[in-house]
């Protein structure tokens, strides 16, 4: 999928997205990119030269509406934000999963009726990640299911996916911390979340991109307003 102008005399408001087939002429991949982590998805660079497509594949309407402008581009990551946001709970929620067991072998209790100062620095620490990635879950549910009622959600997708995506990062390194051996070798997945999750924090908008949408919706603000 690539976005491209229809009238370059109307700008960003003329932008929609269209289907390139990988094999179509003047299509070319560069190369693919050696990447920290998420290496089961290809990264690439592409090449068009002199690239011509049938008006079939344009996706959506052909036409332009001015008022709206970019904004309706932009929209788009108010439902592949909370996917994101899901896919970061994921990883964060496997890898606490595999804390607790790798804990529970080397016999340390993990209490949900004690409190966590009474409990052992590595059963604490558990609990406040787990608290953590609980309130990453709430914000990506609530995000997601605005989404699916078609609920104007671009404040609560933006809040999820920062939250989500900072929480994936932040467990998945600090199980490999608490694991020991087990978190950096290779036998186990622990050092391959923490590498997977990084990017969870940088596509569909960094935590700064985030905040700033954030802070537009609850100030009330365009984008040309607060910058």
């Amino acid at each position: 999928v690539v976005w491209a102008t229809l009238d370059k005399s109307k700008g960003r408001a003329a932008i929609k997205s269209f289907i390139v087939p990988r094999e179509h002429p003047g299509v070319t991949v560069e190369r693919l990119e050696h990447k920290l982590g998420i290496k089961a998805s290809d990264t690439a660079a592409i090449r068009f030269d002199n690239v011509r497509i049938p008006k079939e594949n344009l996706l959506g309407s052909p036409d332009v509406n001015v008022e709206k402008g970019f904004a309706g581009v932009m929209e788009t990551f108010d439902n592949t934000r909370p996917v994101v946001a899901g896919m970061a709970v994921g990883i964060a929620r496997a890898a606490l999963e595999e804390l607790r067991k790798i804990l529970t072998d080397a016999g340390i209790d993990i209490s949900y009726d004690k409190p966590a100062h009474a409990q052992s620095a590595a059963a604490a620490e558990f609990l406040r990640m787990e608290a953590d990635w609980e309130s990453g879950y709430l914000l990506t549910l609530r995000s997601a299911w605005q989404a699916d009622n078609k609920i104007p959600n671009s404040k609560e997708a933006s809040m999820g996916k920062a939250k989500a995506a900072r929480v994936a990062s932040d467990i998945t390194l600090k199980t490999v911390e608490l694991a020991g051996t087990a978190g950096y070798s290779e036998q186990a997945l622990l050092e391959k979340w923490a590498r997977d999750s990084k990017i969870l924090d940088i596509f569909e908008g960094t935590q700064q991109i985030q905040q700033l949408v954030v802070a537009r919706r609850l100030l009330g603000l365009s984008s040309a307003e607060l910058k």
